[in-house]
């Protein structure tokens, strides 16, 4: 059964993302810290994927997460070569992205956002182990990645990219392992309001005596980012309401979160490269950027061209999850030869009222019957997360910005 308040989140999550991207404003990081909370719905998802499946979880994760990385790269690596790109070996890093796969200047701005397949790559890959030790010792393993983040930066400023997005981004990862074992449910909402507002205070105080050269940016606080980051999640999990049906009560509204749950990897992976060209065109055409018709009109673009791209490009993640390609999930419902209704791949269908004075599952927060353990953002058999693969409708959760470095995809904004 899927979770359509997981769904909500990660919608919001992608828009905001875009719209970050295409804008710049840095109050939207403020505002809804998607980063985090994205590696916290798959971390959710990660945590009933290994409890079902145990390591085999982590293949089916990669067989989610790397198609359509690949259909990018066959596009975009031989236009980098073409353009000035030095043929090495480690152009393998765009089959497996363990390290920033190399790019040429122009291609290190709009693949950018690879750093974060990167990240999830590793935190994949880190899961099975770190379920172990959630397990034995939860509140300690979620508080070391942190510890990290604070000696990278205070003892090891030079730190790799990858090192400082461990520290900044797996204990999200943990909280997700958290939410998926009711540790979160279970708590009461006085301690859980307790524990999230002097953590976020603390965040504010610190992103407040530590800006970073946009300001208000948490993408140049890390430390202000993390702790920020940790009481929005707390509270977006801890305090999710019982039940959102009001999405699926005005059919576009349900349809365009059921699409863009369903082909977030794809908007990620495409709308960079739509911000940076349709920037570029439209100041040539003196539609600048600081403009209220120039930042309109990036934004229609972008929404036109994102739409493209999922028309185009879409059906790769059905086939990466292993279901019938389509056009757009979320279609009206099928009738079987049987008579019985079939539901599309990515749509939630109401779960048929039950008779009078009948037994109800026990139902979380969430509104997920316990016996699906409540996993975040991800449309699936067992209610999920975001993150890459699950079983309906399964894409990553994304979230990111570019900079150049060197030939290489870095990030600065997220």
């Amino acid at each position: 059964m899927r979770n359509r308040y997981y769904d909500l989140l990660r919608c919001l999550a992608i828009v905001r993302v875009v719209v970050y991207h295409v804008t710049g404003w840095a109050f939207l990081t403020l505002a809804f810290p998607a980063m985090s909370l994205m590696f916290a719905l798959a971390g959710a998802l990660m945590a009933s994927s290994l409890d079902r499946s145990g390591v085999a979880a982590v293949g089916r994760r990669l067989r989610r997460l790397l198609p359509s990385l690949w259909l990018l790269a066959a596009i975009f690596v031989p236009a980098m070569l073409l353009t000035g790109l030095a043929p090495s070996w480690r152009l393998v890093l765009w089959v497996l992205p363990l390290a920033d796969p190399p790019a040429n200047q122009w291609g290190a701005l709009v693949l950018s956002v690879v750093w974060y397949l990167r990240d999830y790559l590793w935190f994949v890959l880190l899961s099975p182990p770190a379920r172990w030790l959630f397990r034995r010792w939860p509140v300690p393993t979620v508080v070391a990645p942190y510890l990290l983040l604070v000696v990278v930066e205070f003892g090891y400023p030079d730190a790799p990219a990858t090192l400082r997005d461990f520290g900044l981004y797996f204990g999200a990862w943990l909280l997700g392992f958290a939410q998926h074992d009711g540790m979160l449910k279970r708590m009461s909402r006085r301690l859980l309001v307790a524990i999230a507002v002097p953590v976020g205070a603390a965040g504010l105080a610190w992103i407040f005596t530590h800006q970073g050269p946009r300001g208000y940016d948490l993408n140049d606080v890390p430390l202000g980012n993390a702790l920020w980051s940790v009481a929005f999640v707390l509270l977006a999990f801890g305090l999710a309401p019982s039940a959102v049906g009001w999405v699926d009560r005005w059919a576009p509204l349900g349809r365009a979160v059921t699409v863009l749950n369903s082909r977030a990897l794809t908007v990620y992976l495409w709308h960079m490269p739509f911000v940076i060209a349709l920037n570029e065109l439209l100041s040539g055409l003196g539609l600048a950027h600081s403009t209220t018709l120039g930042l309109a009109a990036r934004l229609a673009a972008v929404a036109v061209l994102v739409a493209v791209a999922v028309a185009l490009f879409g059906w790769v993640e059905d086939l990466a999850a292993r279901r019938p390609p389509c056009l757009l999930p979320g279609g009206t419902l099928r009738t079987s030869p049987s008579g019985t209704l079939r539901t599309p791949p990515g749509v939630a269908v109401p779960p048929a009222r039950q008779p009078t004075g009948a037994r109800r599952a026990p139902v979380d927060r969430a509104g997920v019957p316990s016996a699906s353990a409540g996993p975040a953002g991800v449309p699936s058999a067992s209610a999920g997360p975001a993150g890459v693969a699950g079983t309906a409708a399964d894409p990553v959760g994304v979230v990111g910005t570019p900079t150049e470095s060197a030939g290489r995809l870095s990030s600065v904004g997220r």
